[in-house]
């Protein structure tokens, strides 16, 4: 039955029960949509309201993503899109703070760890409440207590297809690789997982293998968000449209492709310095249009309150804040260097891929400082030095070793490989995702880079994002696009992508984490024993050594790291920018001066 646009409530009153049900849902949310649809969330709206400390209440929070969402389920989630907006449903025991990624109380509002290092013991905040759901008997129901926690993390160390964060606990927490290899055949032991604990309806236990100097920042990690154990009963089939967490906002409606509308949990347990109830915004409205020009033109003309990331051909907007005519401005310019690494990568299983010289003859070939300056127009630094982005404090970088732009080396290698002047080799597809920071237009580059340099041909094929992932993870493409976003500050997040037991080594499954199935077993035992050393300087040594032996297998290549640009509507307050772009919006607000002058 097809639905016409002038469908009234009262028209559905002869449906039956459940149909109308979901017809009245889907009315709210074209009405919401609606009524979101003209509000750009300014001060001009006539809706904020006094708070203390001189901030205000209301206001409709507008941005856009440029990729499709594929989940944001917590344990399935993996775009740096998706995390954007499930980041306002969901919370962990602990949180990392937006202005400088450190590590501060989230739902677990204290914790011990025992004199050995491998036994941390949580104790939960008793006014946290997940949002408001049919699920739920009454208020006292969604309570957060140690038993979502326990359920949530044994979901973690179980074989699901829902399921991509086991490596978050693998070879961590005592009895996570027991259970995951038991529920792998069918089997779940009555005892759980032996290292997760609950100690009373308020205190969660976990016990490690060894220590983990990163723990806490491991259980600030999306895998690590706490839901209900409702959720998965109630809706495992559809967990786009009820999302149930603990954040400042809560899911109000979601039509995939075009919009999807957050609103102000009423019930949400954190408050600011001055004692304000969080959050301050009525709503967040994400919208979905896959171009970039557009995404700004929108911003431009006052219908979005920030854009990340501008398109590269207009990149000199950044120089346009301030009305040369007013003198007023027109937006707030926010940058810093990311912790992130645009990589293309090799299926090394495949010919003819399969031939490290091959491999390494590409990578030398692609000169970065000429995509960082020419392409990218400095927006980011030449991924020089390996896989793992500049930044953290203590790594020694001059331990591994780098790409560089060699092209006499790479025909050689080439010719060594048996293909001289690209000769013998096929057309080669480089697959990349439309949208994104110019990643067309560097594809375009290394393809001109390659059939100079080597002589191979280069086709390019260009997909939406799920497509070109879903063709990654099946082991499909043979060289491609790729890029990772830190989820925790730490060179172990990098260099997970290369872990051997981050691949499924079944070529016919697909695998999500190490895309390139890169195995090597020196790798694998140094990022090993890096997880498990304690000593800071030994671990990061650990890390740097692996990272060096994936680097001259040439498993995948780094290209450049990212330098983060925002802009931000005047009226934007207490967004502060950091090198994840890790969004937590319960504490933005609108100010009604609209020239933005006011402290951030």
């Amino acid at each position: 039955m097809r639905w016409s646009a002038n469908v009234r409530w009262e028209d559905t009153a002869t449906l039956p029960a459940t149909l109308r049900d979901r017809v009245n849902r889907i009315l709210t949310g074209l009405v919401l949509l609606a009524l979101l649809a003209g509000s750009c969330g300014d001060a001009e709206q006539g809706a904020l309201r006094e708070a203390r400390g001189g901030k205000r209440y209301g206001g409709v929070f507008n941005a856009n993503e440029t990729e499709i969402l594929r989940s944001i389920f917590p344990l399935s989630l993996s775009q740096a899109s998706a995390h954007r907006i499930a980041a306002q449903i969901y919370q962990g025991l602990v949180r990392l703070d937006p202005l400088d990624l450190s590590i501060r109380p989230c739902i677990a509002e204290r914790w011990e760890v025992d004199p050995t290092a491998t036994e941390y013991t949580f104790h939960l905040r008793q006014d946290v409440f997940f949002h408001d759901d049919p699920v739920f008997a009454d208020k006292e129901d969604r309570r957060v207590d140690a038993y979502d926690v326990l359920e949530c993390f044994k979901a973690i160390c179980t074989d699901d297809r829902n399921n991509q964060m086991f490596w978050l606990f693998q070879d961590q927490v005592v009895g996570a690789n027991a259970y995951f290899a038991a529920t792998s055949e069918g089997e779940f032991p009555e005892e759980g997982v032996v290292g997760l604990q609950v100690i009373d309806g308020s205190t969660f236990r976990i016990s490690l293998v060894h220590p983990m100097p990163n723990f806490l920042q491991v259980l600030a990690h999306q895998g690590c968000w706490i839901w209900p154990r409702e959720l998965m009963d109630a809706y495992g089939n559809d967990l786009m449209t009820h999302a149930i967490g603990t954040g400042p906002f809560r899911m109000k409606v979601h039509v995939p492709e075009e919009a999807l509308v957050l609103e102000r949990d009423p019930d949400h347990w954190a408050t600011d310095e001055h004692g304000n109830r969080l959050p301050f915004l009525d709503a967040v409205r994400f919208t979905f249009e896959p171009e970039k020009e557009k995404e700004l033109d929108r911003f431009l003309d006052g219908h979005i309150s920030c854009v990340f990331e501008p398109p590269v051909g207009r990149v000199d907007v950044l120089n346009d804040s301030v009305d040369p005519g007013s003198g007023e401005r027109r937006f707030v310019v926010q940058s810093v260097p990311a912790l992130t690494v645009q990589f293309y990568g090799f299926n090394a299983s495949r010919w003819p891929f399969d031939d490290p010289l091959v491999r390494a003859a590409f990578s030398l070939a692609m000169d970065r400082r000429t995509i960082v300056d020419s392409v990218l127009q400095g927006l980011a630094v030449p991924a020089e030095h390996g896989l793992v982005a500049p930044g953290i404090a203590g790594y020694p970088y001059q331990q591994v070793t780098g790409h560089h732009f060699a092209p006499d080396s790479a025909r050689k290698l080439l010719a060594q490989a048996g293909y001289p002047g690209g000769k013998g080799l096929p057309s080669v597809i480089l697959n990349v995702n439309t949208g994104g920071f110019g990643y067309i237009k560097v594809a375009e580059a290394v393809q001109d880079m390659l059939q100079r340099e080597l002589g191979v041909p280069v086709t390019i094929s260009a997909l939406p994002s799920d497509s070109h992932f879903e063709q990654i993870e099946s082991g499909r493409a043979l060289f491609w696009r790729e890029g990772w976003l830190a989820d925790v500050p730490d060179p172990e997040n990098f260099l997970a992508l290369l872990y051997g037991k981050n691949a499924e080594p079944d070529t016919a499954l697909p695998t999500f984490l190490n895309t390139t199935r890169f195995i090597d077993p020196t790798f694998d035992s140094l990022f090993a024993s890096a997880q498990r050393s304690v000593d800071p300087t030994e671990r990061l040594s650990l890390f740097a050594q692996a990272e060096d032996v994936a680097m001259s297998a040439f498993a995948l290549t780094p290209i450049y790291h990212e330098r983060s640009v925002r802009l931000l509507r005047p009226e934007v307050r207490d967004m502060p920018i950091n090198s994840m772009e890790y969004r937590d919006l319960g504490a933005v607000w609108f100010a009604k001066d609209p020239d933005g002058s006011a402290k951030r």
